[in-house]
């Protein structure tokens, strides 16, 4: 696997992840609610704009963005909640695990104490990365499960 490192998204720049999710099914994955195709300033107002959001890129060996993710405020400042994970689908297998601790330390170097997340409970491969991670499911409806992780 080729080296990766993440990097915070303090410019609010969005070409990357328009990239990433140009493909529709992509940006279903990630975002069911968005128009189609990405639209730089919904994303900016509706989806990444609260003020304390923070919002991350995985980057490859070349510099190039491979993967995403955002951490909002969650109930009180002590809690981040992760939304819009997406990784490329060549950087799939094995990625998952290796993401899942750089989301815990962007969280506790934001002031987390605990993480919550909702995943699809017909998405096998996240579930199983984010028990592995320590996540406990809470509740599931609708074909979603609540997850929450206490970070130490």
């Amino acid at each position: 696997m080729t080296e990766l490192t993440i990097r915070r998204n303090i410019e609010n720049d969005l070409a990357p992840l328009a990239r990433l999710l140009a493909d529709p099914d992509a940006m279903t994955l990630v975002n069911p609610n968005a128009k189609q195709p990405f639209d730089p300033v919904e994303w900016q107002e509706k989806w990444l704009g609260e003020m304390h959001d923070e919002d991350f890129y995985l980057v490859d060996a070349d510099g190039t963005e491979v993967g995403f993710f955002a951490l909002r405020v969650g109930i009180g400042p002590e809690v981040r909640h992760l939304t819009y994970v997406f990784v490329a689908e060549e950087m799939r297998g094995g990625t998952g695990h290796l993401l899942a601790s750089w989301i815990e330390q962007a969280a506790r170097d934001l002031g987390a104490l605990t993480i919550t997340l909702k995943c699809e409970t017909d998405n096998a491969p996240a579930m199983r990365i984010y028990e592995a991670a320590g996540y406990e499911v809470l509740s599931e409806k609708n074909g979603m499960a609540t997850m929450r992780r206490d970070l130490d």
